[in-house]
């Protein structure tokens, strides 16, 4: 990877304050791009950013509420008055319930959408101008494997279920402008909020890759989607998930009956 490859770009990324998005904030950060930190975690985002500065890195924090029209504008003006530019948009905010559709009540169902998909909406809306006005660029939707499939939490899942969608309206409605939408479907990754969760070894063994993934390799395939690299690909799906997606259960079953030995 050339150290370089985002040079001049401007970049956001909500939820970059840790875990995935800190990762993602970083690649970004150390392959040329400056980076806005923008999440609800002040304290973890301000050290993020005066970190990347200590090591030459160009990067600030804003406190961004993703589901606030205003707190969106404001981002925004940072980015213009900062750099004057934006080329990309890592939609990587999001929250999780845990609850069944007979548990769920309704402000949680409604938070997790607000957050997750709504969140997302707002971003897009709100940066399409000036990416537009910067002769276009690129929108990375952070959506999830549970896009594909019934996940045992309704809110979560319907929520990542519509940002598949949302990638796709929007990828056909900005094309015209040079602005390229794509959704990544990362599965199983572990970070500081997960890694006590008793869903994990379930998780791993079923997992044809017997593992989970790094935030780091998530970060990998952003940088790939919004770098010049992909640039014929626009409203596109990117499971990663180490084979979760791609028939996990079959080969759960073909291993417990014989059919193959692993």
């Amino acid at each position: 990877m050339s150290m370089s490859k985002l040079e001049g770009k401007v970049a956001i990324v909500t939820g970059g304050a840790r875990g995935q998005g800190e990762a993602e904030a970083r690649l970004l950060a150390l392959s040329g791009a400056a980076v806005v930190i923008a999440d609800v975690l002040e304290a973890e985002g301000v050290a993020l950013a005066k970190a990347l500065t200590d090591d030459g890195l160009a990067a600030k924090f804003v406190l961004l509420d993703v589901t606030s029209e205003e707190s969106w504008a404001q981002t925004l003006e940072l980015a213009r008055s900062w750099k004057g530019r934006l080329d990309i948009l890592v939609n990587n905010a999001g929250i999780i319930n845990r609850t069944t559709v007979e548990t769920t009540k309704l402000d949680a169902w409604e938070r997790v959408l607000k957050v997750n998909l709504t969140g997302a909406f707002l971003g897009i809306q709100a940066v399409s101008a000036l990416m537009a006005e910067s002769g276009g660029g690129a929108i990375v939707n952070i959506s999830s494997n549970s896009a594909f499939s019934g996940h045992y939490d309704p809110a979560y899942t319907a929520s990542k279920w519509g940002l598949r969608g949302l990638t796709r309206s929007a990828a056909m409605e900005l094309v015209s402008k040079g602005i390229r939408v794509n959704a990544i479907c990362p599965g199983l990754v572990v970070t500081g909020l997960n890694a006590n969760s008793p869903h994990l070894k379930p998780m791993i063994d079923i997992t044809p890759m017997r593992r989970s993934g790094k935030p780091e390799e998530i970060a990998e395939l952003v940088l790939f989607l919004v770098s010049d690299t992909s640039s014929f690909i626009t409203g596109e799906d990117f499971v990663i998930d180490g084979g979760f997606t791609a028939g996990a259960a079959y080969r759960h079953v073909a291993s417990e009956t014989g059919i193959y030995q692993d």
